[in-house]
Formats: structure tokens, C-alpha cells, sequence
């Protein structure tokens, strides 16, 4: 198969977290139109897309408790459930607007976790669906768990199962900041942008790189650079950049060349 590249578009990017099922519209749609000027230019390109729950999937899943399990009532999974696929559903309605054959896959139609670890996925359709020049669109969502009954999984979490599937040349993380910083941004006026993250550097500054500005039950920063420094350990993606995409044209950039795409590139 051609190049393949794994973009996540994260919540903080797609939505305003501060309220609840709030979409940036305009973000969304300009992102989509990035994406498809880029798969223009470079039809070879095979991305695999992601994105994050935002204000969507993120207040249900705090309200009723879902990452940690254990539910009385699982209501509170249909709502999460179907919070996620509201995003999701504008997400891939953008993209098909503007001419990306993108195709939602839902991870929890086939996930199952164990004390909330992924440790299976259907990767099928996601196959087929690059081979033919799709763009299969995951996401945060809810998932099935053996050990607590239920739990969430992130897009990174996805994106790490997958990678040992498709083993991608890249991984653009995208978000509303541009890139991780040597503390909180949100906290800090004067944090300054990292280009490069080594291991080591992280785990010396992980306490700085914080959690997330606003609710996320998926651990913010400092739990997504861990996960994927994972991957580039087991060799299983070759870069990693995490990067912002508020600025109109970054995203259509990085897609052009992911090698070296703006923001801060992970290194073992």
C-alpha cells in the first residue's frame, strides 16, 4: 500500500469544551477542505482519520462515570455512545462536502477492552477502505470491558491498536495548541513550544505537560505523547508530530509533507 499517514483532529480543535455539544462549524469545515486540497496533490496519500470527543462524548462520560466502569446504569453509555457519533456525523458530513470519500467506522461495533486497555479491534474495514481510496474516520468512543463492564477508549488508543496493523509512515496529532509545551499553555502565558520531544525529556517534564485545560476523561496531553511514545519504542509508526491546526493552511501543509510538519516531533 502507498504512504499511509494517521491524522487525529482533536476535540479541543473541533469543539469549544467549555460547553456542551458545542462544534466549531467553521473549523470543521475548513479542516475538511484541507484535508481534501492535500489528497489532491498527493494521491498516494492513504490517511486514516481520527477525532476526538470534545464537548460532545466527553460531559456524558464524566456525568455518569463510564471510563471507570462498573455501571448501575447504562444509560449513561447509550448517551456517551451516541454523543461520540454526533461529532462524528458532522466530522464526516464536512469531509464528504468537500469531496473526501470519507467513511465513518465505529470502534465500538468491534472493541473490547480489558480493565481499560484495548485488546481487540476489527480492522477489516478500515483495510479495505484504504486499499480502495477511502478515508475510514474513527474516534473516542465507548467500548465494551471484560474486567469492569464498560469503559472509554481514545482516538490514540485506536490509533495505537491500528498501527500495528498498518504500521503507518506517520502520525499527525492535531489540536488547538501548536504543539506540547514545556507547561500548561492554558495556565501559563509564557510556555514555551517544544520542536522536539525526546522520551527522556518527558519523562523529566511530564508533570508540567499536565492534563487537559477543560473536562477530558481521556488524560489529556501528557496520556496521548506517553501512548505514542509507545509506538515509536515497538518501532510501529514511524514519526510523530503533535501540532495545532487553527491557523488556516498548517493542516494542508503537514498533509503535503508530514515529515516535517510544524509543531513538535516525538523521538525515542
Amino acid at each position: 500500500m502507498d504512504e499511509i499517514v494517521f491524522l487525529k483532529l482533536g476535540g479541543s480543535l473541533l469543539t469549544d469544551k467549555r460547553h456542551q455539544n458545542s462544534a466549531r462549524t467553521a473549523v470543521i469545515t475548513r479542516l475538511a477542505g484541507e484535508v481534501a486540497a492535500a489528497l489532491a496533490q498527493r494521491p498516494a496519500l492513504r490517511l486514516l482519520l481520527g477525532h476526538g470527543s470534545g464537548s460532545f462524548g466527553h460531559y456524558p462520560a464524566a456525568l455518569y462515570g463510564v471510563r471507570a466502569g462498573n455501571l448501575r446504569d447504562w444509560f449513561g453509555y447509550a448517551a456517551t455512545s451516541d454523543a461520540a457519533q454526533a461529532l462524528n456525523r458532522l466530522v464526516v458530513s464536512a469531509l464528504v462536502a468537500a469531496g473526501v470519500p470519507a467513511v465513518a467506522v465505529q470502534p465500538s461495533a468491534t472493541a473490547r477492552c480489558r480493565q481499560g486497555q484495548l485488546i481487540e479491534l476489527d480492522h477489516t474495514v478500515a483495510q479495505i477502505l484504504l486499499e480502495r481510496g477511502c478515508v475510514p474516520v474513527v474516534y473516542g468512543d465507548v467500548a465494551l470491558d471484560e474486567a469492569i463492564g464498560c469503559t472509554i477508549i481514545s482516538t490514540e488508543q485506536v490509533f495505537s491498536y491500528l498501527a500495528g496493523v498498518f504500521n503507518p509512515q506517520h502520525i499527525l496529532l492535531a489540536g488547538e495548541v501548536a504543539g506540547v509545551y514545556q507547561t500548561d499553555p492554558h495556565l501559563d502565558a509564557n510556555a514555551a513550544l517544544l520542536p522536539e520531544l525526546t522520551f527522556a525529556e518527558f519523562q523529566h517534564l511530564a508533570g508540567g505537560i499536565g492534563g487537559a485545560g477543560s473536562v477530558d476523561v481521556t488524560g489529556g496531553m501528557a496520556s496521548k505523547v506517553q501512548l505514542m511514545f509507545g509506538l515509536l519504542s515497538s518501532g510501529l509508526a514511524g514519526t510523530v508530530t503533535i501540532m495545532g491546526a487553527m491557523e488556516a493552511g498548517t493542516l494542508e501543509r503537514a498533509l503535503l509533507d508530514p515529515a516535517n510538519a510544524a509543531g513538535t516531533m516525538l523521538h525515542i
